[in-house]
């Protein structure tokens, strides 16, 4: 198994689906500040990720890491689970 280098950006999300076979979908949410009047809104986007082995599961808070482009919609693998 080779080993994929991570570059560039790192995210955490919660797993929303697994059903494809070595590819997670991640779920990540960020606060985002209004320019002009300040408030914060929260955007939600879904990434695919990478996942070799499968170990993910649907409720799963995950870190995904920026890597080369693995297929049209995947530029992303999973680093491992959040740790509390």
């Amino acid at each position: 198994m080779e080993t994929k280098t991570t570059t560039g950006k790192k995210l955490q999300g919660v797993v929303v689906s697994d059903k494809m076979m070595k590819t997670v979908t991640v779920l990540v949410n960020r606060f985002v500040k209004h320019p002009k009047y300040g408030k914060y809104t929260k955007i939600s986007k879904k990434y695919k990720a990478h996942d070799e082995a499968g170990a993910y599961k649907m409720g799963d808070e995950v870190i995904i890491a920026e890597c080369r482009p693995i297929s049209k919609g995947k530029t992303f693998t999973v680093v491992g689970k959040k740790t509390a």
